[in-house]
């Protein structure tokens, strides 16, 4: 069945704690840029007083900054730096990215702090994030490095991607583009190719491919729509799309479309409840993290 004729129903609105901080204490101000930043703060005045081994290293990367987009320059060249490319050099074009593209950039910054945060059990804060989480901060230098590809400033471009890849372990060409409130969770082995397009509200886990199928060049990489879930291990090959608030199960091999709000899995993929008739969700795989409610669907599933 092609996938626009595939019935796609509305999904439900997001949790209210998605719409603005979580009603815990913390601000609730959306994705401004100013209420996140005030939130990481105050994380990184609390952690220091709790333990103050680190109190020198949240100063230095969060508390000595007067905004998000300083903290993040300084804290991704540190981390990207090397003996000839110096910290100081990619703070500058870090910062200079930041600050002159459109606020865009920096709100999908936002989105993805708060897509980690919201998603993701295990990050207890914010700036646990933007310190520790090498998916967040892989996105934020790919999103440097897609700029500079934009401008074409392709030499400078491609040795950024190849230090997030050697740093990170996630190798993201500077043409790919992807949209905000993206989670790479754990993110190791992540692999997205050029003409690649990742859309909103996606969750990609490690291992992931979105690859070609050989060499020829052009539009050859998978289109992932908004609210999408792919599971660790998947690997989803040429220019194909997987529809809007679709899920692809883990170590699945995904080779043609996937119909919006369905669910894909195996090697070679198939659609959970049979491609002429496929189960349809209604929940956004993306934000809700479900990797395993089709198992029951499965009769032949038995262990």
């Amino acid at each position: 069945m092609p996938v626009q004729d595939l019935p796609a129903p509305s999904p439900p609105p997001p949790p209210a704690t998605q719409n603005g901080f979580e009603s815990t204490g913390e601000y609730n101000g959306g994705d401004d840029e100013a209420c996140v930043w005030a939130q990481i703060k105050a994380e990184a005045r609390r952690d220091a007083e709790s333990e103050p081994a680190l109190a020198s290293y949240l100063y230095s990367t969060i508390l000595a900054h007067s905004s998000l987009s300083r903290s993040l320059s300084f804290h991704l060249g540190n981390k990207l730096c090397s003996s000839t490319l110096l910290s100081t050099l990619l703070y500058d074009l870090f910062l200079n990215t930041f600050s002159s593209s459109t606020p865009s950039l920096l709100s999908s910054t936002v989105a993805d702090l708060r897509a980690a945060r919201y998603r993701d059990p295990a990050c207890t804060s914010f700036s646990h994030c933007l310190l520790n989480y090498k998916g967040f901060l892989s996105i934020q230098a790919h999103r440097v490095a897609h700029s500079l590809w934009a401008q074409n400033r392709k030499p400078l471009a491609l040795a950024l991607q190849s230090r997030i890849a050697d740093v990170f372990a996630v190798d993201i060409h500077p043409g790919a583009t992807i949209g905000k409130g993206v989670l790479l969770d754990h993110a190791t082995g992540v692999v997205i190719g050029e003409t690649a397009v990742v859309g909103n509200n996606v969750s990609i886990l490690h291992h992931v491919t979105l690859g070609g199928t050989g060499k020829v060049g052009g539009d050859r990489h998978p289109k992932i729509r908004d609210g999408v879930l792919i599971g660790a291990g998947a690997t989803i090959l040429g220019n194909i799309r997987v529809g809007e608030g679709a899920k692809v199960g883990a170590g699945s091999l995904v080779l043609s479309d996937v119909p919006p709000w369905t669910t894909a899995v195996g090697n070679p993929a198939r659609l959970v409840g049979g491609k002429e008739k496929p189960k349809v969700h209604v929940d956004v795989p993306g934000e809700s993290m479900d990797h395993t409610s089709f198992i029951s669907d499965w009769s032949d599933y038995v262990i």
